[in-house]
């Protein structure tokens, strides 16, 4: 079925109503009919199956079949704190990391950062990259995209345990990590730009407690670092299936 995020304002308690873009989306371009059941989403972590009764020029109707708590948000809250890339690299993390469960998303610059600031348009298009791999991927909120900050706030504003995979780093890799810390309940992932993180930024992370960890032998790209360390975070939590 197909999924979308609404308004909560558009729920009552028998029926939903839509209208706008996705009324649009749904009579023009998936041309969905009198019948069709779709699920539909407030951002609250529930999410509501609805059979169409009525469906006009200006709006969607539906009535409500069952509401139910969705079963694709994680159970561990995930931060990731991503320097900003070069071109559409950050795009990709924004969805890839938005499917693999990555709850908050913290863009952040950095000293060796080359890329340049976003503009609003810029902005809009990365909430719409969420939102959109949101409603694919089955989750029940919509990630959080937060404004960009500096790599010194990013330090500060972090808490929970925090990594920082680092190709300097040779002793501490991410399981043992996650075995020191337990079962947390929030974990943060701090990934550098291109360039990497530079020394001072390493001690400067480790007086606020934020662990450099190795991700092994191999050197993984900026724009691949936080879906492998997503991804295992996730595995070791559960979240990959029993």
């Amino acid at each position: 079925m197909h999924r979308f995020f609404i308004p909560p304002e558009w729920i009552s308690q028998s029926e939903v109503i839509i209208i706008g873009e996705q009324a649009h989306q749904m009579r023009s371009v998936l041309r969905l009919k009198y019948g069709d059941r779709i699920v539909v989403l407030d951002n609250s972590g529930s999410e509501y199956e609805i059979t169409l009764v009525d469906i006009t020029v200006k709006q969607v109707t539906g009535k409500i079949v069952e509401k139910r708590l969705s079963s694709g948000e994680p159970t561990v809250e995930i931060t990731l704190y991503q320097s900003m890339l070069k071109g559409g690299k950050l795009d990709i993390v924004l969805q890839k990391c938005t499917e693999i469960g990555v709850t908050r998303f913290v863009p952040m610059i950095c000293h060796r950062s080359i890329a340049r600031i976003p503009g609003n348009n810029r902005e809009n298009r990365w909430r719409k990259i969420v939102l959109e791999s949101a409603e694919q991927s089955r989750r029940g909120k919509i990630p959080v995209l937060e404004p960009m900050i500096d790599f010194s706030q990013a330090c500060e504003r972090a808490d929970g345990v925090s990594l920082m995979p680092w190709e300097e780093s040779s002793e501490l890799g991410i399981r043992s990590a996650m075995s020191k810390a337990g079962k947390a309940n929030k974990v943060n992932i701090f990934i550098g730009p291109e360039g990497g993180f530079t020394g001072d930024e390493i001690e400067l992370a480790r007086s606020y407690g934020i662990i450099p960890i190795t991700l092994g032998k191999r050197i993984l790209r900026a724009e691949t670092a936080g879906m492998v360390v997503a991804s295992i975070i996730g595995y070791e939590n559960g979240e990959m299936g029993s």
